[in-house]
């Protein structure tokens, strides 16, 4: 399988990474397609399926359970369910090298960062930055207009992803910039739609 083009969007929990990757999808960037891969939304959707599909066993599907109801992240040991829901998108899209994946939620913390690189080839990282006071308003307004169905926005569950953001994903930033990747960094406010954004985005990357 040839390695894809990636662009990974980070931030924390609310800062709107997946309306921005849906918005992606369906405009692309920089006149090229754009195909998202949302970890969050396989993984709720594989929990919710009614078997599990052909390259994970019931056990693994329980213990995504648990991960979405802890807020953990999977860690080396569960990195092969990671590869076999990502690799699966990639074969089931069809992409081309001139297509642009779009990662959201993988990888997390910089084991795994190690571990994506083998599948796909990270050229620019796109930073969401908001702070939490900002956080907490975009999830209570539904900024982005993609919290309706989540179960996982109370203040306790909310305030321990931003830990673990600070603490395991953030730090992915220095990591990439010291691979020489490409690291773009947009100021979010509680009131930036997913369009105000991808505008930005598409600007940046269009020079």
């Amino acid at each position: 399988m040839n390695k894809p083009q990636a662009i990974l969007l980070l931030g924390p929990t609310g800062s709107g990474k997946t309306p921005l990757g849906d918005l992606l999808a369906q405009k692309g960037l920089a006149g090229r397609r754009c195909f998202h891969f949302d970890f969050g939304s396989q993984l709720r959707r594989i929990v919710s399926a009614p078997k599990p599909p052909q390259y994970l066993e019931r056990s693994d599907v329980d213990f995504l359970n648990e991960v979405l109801n802890s807020g953990a992240l999977l860690e080396n040991e569960h990195f092969y369910i990671a590869a076999g829901i990502l690799e699966s998108f990639i074969k089931e899209k069809q992409m081309t090298d001139e297509d642009f994946l779009i990662l959201n939620g993988l990888p997390r913390h910089i084991d795994q960062a190690n571990d994506v690189d083998a599948i796909a080839q990270i050229k620019a990282v796109i930073n969401l930055s908001c702070t939490p006071q900002i956080v907490f308003e975009r999830i209570s307004k539904d900024t982005g207009g993609d919290r309706a169905q989540r179960t996982d926005d109370d203040e306790d569950f909310v305030s321990r992803k931003l830990d673990i953001f600070n603490k395991r994903v953030a730090p992915l930033l220095d990591h990439y910039r010291e691979l020489s990747v490409r690291v773009v960094n947009f100021k979010i406010t509680a009131e930036d739609t997913a369009k105000d954004v991808w505008q930005r985005i598409n600007a940046e990357f269009s020079i």
